[in-house]
């Protein structure tokens, strides 16, 4: 499954080139997470609350072309590998169907005590496998 998440560029997200700094691509990326768990069913609320988290261990991201103030984007996200205790999520930044920015990003469920874990019963989604077509 691939998720569409659209925003728009807000002026104080670009830096002294009037571009989006780059460091902004990833609150974009989280954002965009987000939504593609919300919207998957994933009660991220119930999942904190039970002790559990999921954290971003390796984020890796390839800067293609500059978004500005006011651009409509849109951030595609899909489950590209998944293990037992983590997965990998590709995302891709399109701006009017151009790449801006891809990244591949490294997450893992943690308990309490911040140990990796399998996801709990009730939270393994199916929008966290990947699929062929994907």
């Amino acid at each position: 499954m691939t998720h569409r998440c659209e925003l728009t560029v807000r002026s104080y997200e670009c830096d002294g080139y009037n571009h989006v700094n780059n460091a902004v691509y990833l609150n974009y990326l989280e954002y965009a997470r987000m939504e593609f768990l919300k919207d998957s069913g994933f009660d991220y609320g119930a999942f904190t609350r039970k002790g559990y988290g999921l954290i971003v261990a390796r984020i890796r991201i390839d800067y293609r072309q500059p978004a500005y103030t006011y651009d409509r984007l849109t951030v595609e996200t899909t489950s590209i590998k998944r293990r037992r205790t983590s997965g990998i999520f590709r995302q891709v930044v399109l701006k009017d169907g151009a790449v801006v920015a891809d990244a591949e990003v490294t997450w893992a469920t943690v308990n309490s005590e911040g140990r990796p874990c399998p996801l709990p019963e009730g939270f393994d989604l199916p929008a966290l496998e990947p699929r062929e077509e994907d």
